[in-house]
């Protein structure tokens, strides 16, 4: 009951905690409460560089969807974290054009012209999603991104969403059928405080407490795709 209270608490805090409201995010909270295996992810990595993309490519998945902090970069850092350079570069060899970043800040509203988006886009050379509702809103205008980047109609099902953060990123995959990877932070150097209070008490309540629940099947979940 803390956490959630906690959750909601945060989710109306000012601006200058570094964490913007996301009435989405408190809304899918009754969701989860009654099906908690959507904050659980398919997969567990350090961080991507462990994920191996080829596999992933035959099995039947035709695109990437990133989160960007703590999962490219580092909190508020426009250039991929060393860590993971290796790891991106072959996840845009293989996918070439299929790849975008869905922010909860980049792209939103929250972003004044879309500045920081752009900022992204200069840096790491992928495209951010614009979207009007913060994850695990947002679906529409991912798929209008893989339709126009990829030429072709990309389902739900065949997108695999990457992120650090269960009540958003790992929901947002699980809600709409994607498959769903989680990684840990890069550097907690940066975070924002309310990223950084969140974090470690969904994990142990979701990775922790309720370590028995498996996640929702996926058909394309065929291996480990770990290298």
């Amino acid at each position: 009951i803390f956490f959630f209270v906690f959750y909601f608490q945060l989710g109306s805090m000012p601006p200058w905690c570094g964490q913007n409201w996301n009435p989405k995010a408190v809304g899918s909270l009754a969701q989860v409460l009654l099906q908690p295996s959507l904050a659980i992810p398919h997969i567990m990595v350090p961080h991507i560089g462990f994920l191996d993309f080829p596999a992933m490519r035959a099995a039947g998945l035709k695109g990437i969807v990133f989160d960007k902090d703590n999962t490219l970069t580092a909190p508020y850092v426009d250039a991929v974290h060393p860590a993971v350079q290796h790891g991106l570069d072959c996840c845009l060899q293989e996918y070439t054009g299929r790849v975008c970043i869905l922010s909860n800040s980049a792209g939103t509203d929250d972003d004044v012209g879309y500045a920081c988006a752009e900022a992204i886009e200069s840096g790491l050379g992928i495209p951010v999603v614009r979207h009007k509702e913060k994850k695990p809103g947002g679906l529409a205008e991912v798929l209008a991104l893989f339709r126009a980047c990829a030429g072709e109609e990309i389902s739900a099902t065949e997108l695999c969403v990457i992120g650090d953060r269960l009540l958003t990123d790992m929901v947002f995959g699980n809600l709409h059928g994607m498959l769903t990877v989680h990684c840990q932070p890069l550097t907690l150097e940066g975070d924002n405080r309310a990223a950084r209070a969140i974090r470690p008490l969904e994990n142990a309540v979701f990775l922790g407490c309720l370590r028995g629940v498996k996640p929702t099947p996926h058909p394309l979940h065929t291996g480990t795709f770990l290298q």
